[in-house]
C-alpha cells in the first residue's frame, strides 16, 4: 500500500486531496518510513494544527490524510463503535475532503483508523491500522524529563519501567496495568500501544498489518511492521495476561470469552455485557 500513495488531481470541496497540502504529506510519509524502518522508535514530526482539538484524534488524523489515496476504503472506531461521536465526527471530515468510501466492516477497508481498540476481527496484509495516541511515552510516569526519557531509549536503559512494575506487584500482588500496556518491539524499544486494552495487545505480536501510531499533541509518529516481535513487559513468575471474561457473555450475540465485552448498566441498575467491537458483534448476530 505505501507505493499506492498518491493524491487527486483535482480538490474535493474546495479543499486539497485530503485537506493536507502535498510538501505536509511528504514530511509525514517520510516519518512513517523511518518509523517503520526502526520499529517502536518515536519518530519527531511537525504536527499540523487539524480543525478537531489536540487530544481527539490529530495525530491519526493526520497520518491517515497523509496516506490515503481515492481508492482507498476507510472504518474509524472509537474504542470499537463505528458510531461513537469521535468517529463520526472524523468520518464526516475525511469524507469532507477525500469522498473515499466509508465502511463499518473490518475486512472490506483498507484503512482502519482506530482509538482505544483493535478490531476483533483479523487484518491482513493489504490493510493499514491507525492509531490514535495520547501519550507516546511510555516512560512518562517513571521519568518526568523529555531529555532523560530519551537517552533511556537510546541506551536501552529501562531498568526503572522494570522498577515500577515490581512496586506495582509488591504492592497489589499483580501487575495491575489495564489499558495502555508497556511493550517490547523488536526486543529493542519499549513502546506505549496506546490505550488499547491488554486484550488487544496480542494482535500486535507478528500481525500481517501495518500498525502505525501517531499522536498529535506530543508529535510522534511509530509503527509496528508486518511480522514484527512484540512482547509485552513480564516476570517470569508474574505473567501478562489478557482480561478474564468467563461467565460472562454478550447480551446481543452470545459471545463468551471469544470478544472484549463491555459492561453496561441499565436504568435499573442491572448489569450486562455487550461486544465493544459493534461491528464484528453485528457480524455474529448474523451468522
Amino acid at each position: 500500500m505505501l507505493g499506492e500513495w498518491a493524491a487527486a488531481e483535482k480538490p474535493t470541496g474546495g479543499y486539497n486531496f485530503a485537506y493536507i497540502d502535498e510538501g505536509t504529506k511528504r514530511e509525514i510519509r517520510r516519518s512513517i518510513l523511518k518509523a517503520i524502518a526502526v520499529p517502536g522508535y518515536q519518530v519527531p514530526f511537525g504536527s499540523r494544527e487539524m480543525p478537531i482539538a489536540r487530544g481527539w484524534g490529530t495525530g491519526g488524523l493526520q497520518i491517515t490524510l497523509s496516506i490515503i489515496g481515492p481508492g482507498d476504503v476507510l472504518k474509524v472506531i472509537d474504542q470499537g463503535c463505528d458510531d461513537s461521536v469521535n468517529a463520526v465526527n472524523i468520518k464526516k471530515f475525511i469524507d469532507r475532503v477525500t469522498g473515499v468510501a466509508m465502511t463499518t466492516e473490518t475486512k472490506d477497508a483498507t484503512i482502519i483508523q482506530t482509538r482505544h481498540r483493535i478490531p476483533e476481527q483479523p487484518m491482513t496484509d493489504r490493510q493499514v491500522l491507525v492509531l490514535q495516541v495520547p501519550l507516546p511515552e511510555p516512560l512518562r510516569h517513571v521519568e518526568p524529563l523529555e531529555a532523560e526519557t530519551r537517552r533511556m531509549h537510546g541506551e536501552g536503559d529501562y531498568g526503572l519501567m522494570w522498577l515500577s512494575l515490581y512496586e506495582n506487584i509488591a504492592l497489589h500482588g499483580e501487575i495491575t496495568i489495564g489499558a495502555g500496556y508497556p511493550l517490547l518491539v523488536n526486543r529493542r524499544y519499549i513502546m506505549s500501544p496506546s490505550p488499547i486494552p491488554r486484550w488487544d495487545c496480542p494482535k500486535l505480536h507478528m500481525a500481517e498489518t501495518l500498525c502505525l501510531f501517531g499522536s498529535g499533541r506530543e508529535r510522534r509518529i511509530y509503527a509496528v511492521p508486518p511480522h514484527t516481535i512484540v512482547e509485552p513487559l513480564e516476570f517470569e513468575d508474574h505473567r501478562f495476561r489478557v482480561e478474564n471474561f468467563e461467565s460472562k457473555a454478550c447480551s446481543r450475540c452470545g459471545s463468551a470469552n471469544e470478544t472484549y465485552l463491555d459492561e453496561i448498566t441499565d436504568d435499573d441498575g442491572h448489569k450486562f455485557y455487550t461486544c465493544s467491537d459493534t461491528s464484528n458483534c453485528e457480524r455474529r448476530c448474523r451468522q
